[in-house]
């Protein structure tokens, strides 16, 4: 999450009353993440009896999201609708607002005269955990785990827009130099490990809709249990083992790519295989993927850093934190890790 289009007050509020959820009191801008522009919304509510978290005043609480460039809008529908779908069957997943209209989804014109794109989501109760307990873990990889098994009636598809072929495309488009300025040894890390992707990636395992960005920061907790998977705008159809390596790769390392944790990466399988057990040749398939994983978010974490502007209110992802964990899956000291 964060704020790449600033909207004055005027703006959302005009905005807000076009759906059926009140006057707007208040926004405010969410600086974590790097993708889509959002805001926590407060209005007065609109009656008892609907969706949304209600204030201690009594008012509803919403997240705004503007969607900017790496979000296509023609893959809005089976972003939105697989959050309806997934909270129907049970999940916790925050609903889609619809407007007064009967679309979970708006048009408007930014303050720079472009046409931007916005939705209306469901704000649901819970923190973000930045240390997690094995517990917290095990809960995660239960929640995954329902998901995965929840989307299986969900009838639409998306291909992954940031697979492999789009990791070597960010990748290339960063100069050798501006690679450089991140860490000397970032190139000649990048074109082996993507060689070794091409020759070793995964063609035949089940695939289905995952998540693909199951960060803590996109999961909410109120202490051991998960009230909330959010950010499914890099949802798509995949391998869905390949969702367990990006969790995985997500949540049993600190910050900085330094320190694997073992209890929480045993803790997460666990409770990932209490619900969906992994086959023999997912499992043999983990140490492949979360390469790829961590490619993956080295590749636009990146590109990123190299090119987001310098006055957008958003908090730039180290890429040395998964180049980090890529080597440490590379490792053949770490082939047990997933055994």
């Amino acid at each position: 999450m964060a704020v790449y289009t600033h909207l004055g007050a005027e703006a959302l509020g005009e905005l807000i009353c076009a759906f059926n959820v009140g006057d707007l009191v208040s926004a405010k801008g969410i600086a974590e993440g790097v993708s889509n522009s959002n805001w926590l919304i407060e209005t007065t509510g609109y009656g008892g009896g609907k969706t949304g978290h209600y204030s201690e005043n009594g008012g509803a609480r919403f997240i705004l999201t503007m969607f900017e460039g790496r979000t296509e809008i023609a893959d809005l529908p089976f972003f939105l609708g697989l959050l309806d779908h997934l909270a129907d069957k049970g999940c916790p997943v925050p609903r889609t607002i619809h407007d007064r209209d009967g679309a979970s989804f708006r048009s408007l014109t930014g303050p720079d005269g472009e046409e931007k794109v916005v939705a209306l989501i469901e704000f649901l109760p819970g923190v973000s955990v930045s240390l997690p307990t094995p517990a917290q873990a095990h809960a995660v990889g239960i929640a995954l785990a329902q998901m995965h098994k929840a989307v299986e009636g969900y009838d639409q598809n998306r291909r992954n827009t940031l697979a492999l072929p789009e990791w070597r495309d960010l990748l290339e488009a960063c100069k050798p130099e501006e690679l450089a300025t991140i860490d000397p040894a970032l190139g000649e890390t990048v074109t082996r490990e993507l060689a070794f992707l091409d020759a070793n990636w995964p063609r035949h395992l089940p695939t289905g809709v995952v998540h693909a960005d199951l960060f803590p920061d996109n999961v909410l907790m109120l202490g051991e249990t998960v009230t909330g998977l959010i950010d499914f705008y890099f949802s798509c159809t995949d391998i869905i083992a390949y969702d367990v390596a990006v969790t995985h790769a997500a949540w049993c390392f600190d910050n900085a790519g330094r320190n694997f944790n073992p209890a929480i990466s045993a803790a997460l399988l666990k409770g990932y295989e209490s619900v969906r057990p992994l086959s023999v040749e997912e499992r043999e398939a983990l140490p492949v993927l979360a390469r790829g994983a961590a490619m993956r978010f080295l590749s636009t974490r990146a590109y990123d850093w190299i090119n987001t502007p310098q006055d957008a209110l958003v908090v730039r992802k180290d890429p040395l934190a998964f180049a980090r964990r890529l080597a440490f899956y590379a490792d053949p000291a770490h082939a047990d890790v997933f055994a």
